[in-house]
């Protein structure tokens, strides 16, 4: 069985319109159709498990459906589907347990806040092929969170400048660099030209050091093909990592590049807003996110901590959570990523509120470029912040011996580090 928890908001009856999500998305019809028997309703009909009454709302999430003034009825609806009405595709799954049922009248609101597989999904669906250990492996980062930026400004560096910039980065101590979810290959600064000025300088780095910094180059596509050309690009070159911006690909497009690639493929959810911002409509990340580590996601943006987004800290814990969770082994978990306006100010917090662990990607743009003693001072201040944090010590009192970090707080402390 296929479990789909839907949190439903009516003016009506919470179990008529329960039963009639159920029917509509199996095997109801508004007239009976030849060939309809009890036989075929029962093995492919979707039915009701439980019920769960929440406390009414007094606006409605879609005004416009609401019948008049009262109270609105919430609750929330285990259904279950049968395995053979929808299978393991995830395209099917996605139509029928999720995407018709918005369409559905009698409802002022719907969002679906969780989702349960059966074991058959884990074998066919690759899942991460690098994750969070292939991620420590390659960058040789173990015991601590790995450190990275983001090449900033997005738009307007030329690939020369844009090299200078990251030879800098690679110098600062840094685990690892990517492109802006922006930056795939416009005009100004095509991916071949840039993956072509960037690479030697991290190869020259790693042939002086024996350290690899890890850099995902943006070669997201709408034409699976030119993706693939781009992916070969980056991997012939010897890069190990690509940015991926994965509601604009698609499944289809995340499935074509993962059961080809080479490369750490790192999710940016850009977009996943629209799907979620709204309360009483949309669908959970705890959803949301099941569908792309099935397809093969080693890396997943997530926001962070006092972010300069929308996005309150309590969405980033249990974003943090649900990936990190596993949906049937270890191996299918891909490796978390705090981002958005971060500096080692948020480090304490989110040390802590992510169950005190250190598997993570934690990502500061401007929180590394724009530290007053430059870029390797930044990086700098983000291992004290961690260090302090893991320590149990506070940031103020950490920074009087260690003036990266004391800068840092000067300078960000304002919370405007993006």
């Amino acid at each position: 069985m296929i479990t789909l928890t839907y949190r439903i908001e009516t003016s009506g009856s919470i179990e008529a319109m329960a039963a009639k999500i159920a029917s509509d998305q199996s095997t109801g019809t508004f007239v009976p159709v030849p060939g309809e028997t009890e036989e075929l309703k029962a093995r492919v009909a979707a039915r009701v498990l439980d019920i769960r009454h929440l406390p009414a709302a007094d606006y409605p999430t879609w005004p416009e459906t609401a019948p008049g003034p009262g109270r609105i009825k919430r609750a929330d609806v285990d259904i279950a589907f049968p395995l053979d009405a929808i299978g393991t595709d995830l395209s099917a799954l996605m139509t029928i347990a999720i995407g018709g049922v918005y369409s559905i009248k009698g409802m002022t609101g719907i969002r679906i806040v969780d989702m349960k597989l059966p074991e058959a999904f884990a074998s066919t669906h690759p899942g991460p092929q690098f994750g969070l250990p292939g991620t420590r492996r390659l960058t040789g980062v173990e015991e601590r969170p790995i450190i990275g930026t983001i090449v900033k400004p997005a738009l307007g560096l030329r690939p020369l400048e844009t090299a200078a910039l990251v030879g800098e980065l690679i110098e600062s101590g840094v685990d690892f660099i990517k492109d802006d979810e922006k930056l795939m290959s416009p005009a100004y600064s095509p991916l071949k030209e840039r993956v072509e000025a960037i690479m030697p300088l991290i190869l020259d780095h790693e042939q002086k050091t024996g350290k690899k910094v890890m850099y995902a180059f943006g070669i997201s596509h709408a034409d699976p093909d030119e993706m693939m050309r781009n992916h070969d690009l980056v991997l012939k070159a010897g890069g190990n990592c690509a940015v991926v911006n994965i509601n604009s690909i698609g499944f289809g497009g995340m499935s074509f590049l993962r059961k080809r690639s080479g490369l750490v493929l790192h999710a940016h959810r850009n977009g996943w807003d629209i799907l979620t911002r709204d309360p009483g409509a949309g669908l959970d990340f705890k959803v949301y996110q099941q569908f792309w580590r099935l397809l093969g996601v080693d890396q997943f943006q997530i926001n962070g901590i006092r972010i300069k987004y929308w996005e309150p800290d309590d969405s980033f814990v249990e974003s943090f959570k649900a990936v990190s969770t596993p949906l049937f082994s270890k191996a299918d978990c891909p490796l978390p990523v705090a981002g958005s306006g971060q500096w080692g100010g948020q480090a304490p917090d989110t040390y802590n509120r992510t169950g005190r662990t250190q598997d993570l990607l934690y990502l500061c743009g401007g929180g590394i470029v724009s530290h007053p003693g430059g870029p390797a001072a930044g990086v700098r201040a983000v291992q004290q912040a961690w260090q302090a944090a893991v320590a149990d010590i506070p940031l103020e009192e950490y920074a009087k011996d260690h003036p990266e970090l004391a800068a840092s707080i000067a300078k960000f402390g304002d919370g405007k580090a993006g």
